[in-house]
């Protein structure tokens, strides 16, 4: 292409209306794309998380949606003084800034105290290790009550002054007491005496005396050479 053609070509209102064409639509993409993002993401918008602890879920609820945050329940608790249903924990702290349609994560009190399955220990260890095992996993024990039996043997747990077994559960809220042995048997418990039974004898050994015969035996009398 010659340089004039080129120069030429450079003077086409055609040309430079398609470059401002382009331009301009290059322009509004960025602009789109900024005011865009900043209205999709809430830019500069900000509201405070209320405080829901102690409050009931629907309060709770109804407190979120006045300043656009949502709430899930993520788990639950138990604490006895409070009523069932009420906020234990939030995600987010009370006051805090937040954008709006943010999830508040929460823990709610249960209505009932958590249970835990009663362990095989029962005939099956000593007191101290029933003891330590039964703590570990969250139970709370009265004083043992010693029964008859060997010493510091478990013989039995009593719930709600009831027995339960290996695999029962029950509140963790409720004491557990242990029955041990207390190394001692029963004044009341009776020992039956059996007397020992031998094999008979082949023969009966006879305490008579044989009677004495009353011939005399013949003896042959025997000389020596004459």
């Amino acid at each position: 292409m010659k340089i004039g053609v080129f120069f030429s070509k450079l003077k086409s209102r055609h040309l430079w209306g398609n470059l401002a064409a382009m331009a301009l639509l290059i322009t509004l993409i960025i602009l789109a794309v900024r005011y865009g993002l900043d209205f999709y993401t809430n830019h500069g918008k900000v509201v405070e998380v209320p405080n829901l602890i102690h409050k009931s879920y629907g309060e709770s609820v109804e407190l979120l949606d006045e300043v656009d945050l949502q709430m899930v329940v993520s788990d639950t608790g138990y604490v006895k003084s409070l009523p069932a249903d009420c906020i234990l924990e939030q995600s987010l702290a009370p006051g805090s800034g937040v954008k709006p349609g943010r999830i508040v994560y929460v823990t709610i009190n249960s209505a009932h105290s958590p249970t835990l399955t009663i362990p095989d220990i029962i005939d099956n260890s000593s007191y101290r290790e029933a003891y330590m095992k039964l703590k570990a996993m969250g139970f709370k024990l009265a004083p043992p009550e010693f029964i008859p039996g060997e010493k510091d043997w478990v013989y039995g747990i009593k719930y709600r002054n009831k027995q339960v077994a290996a695999g029962d559960r029950v509140s963790i809220e409720e004491l557990l007491i242990l029955q041990v042995g207390d190394g001692r048997r029963d004044l009341n418990d009776s020992v039956a005496y059996i007397d020992p039974v031998y094999e008979e004898e082949d023969a009966e050994v006879s305490t008579e005396k044989p009677a004495e015969s009353s011939e005399e035996d013949d003896f042959e009398v025997v000389t020596g050479p004459e």
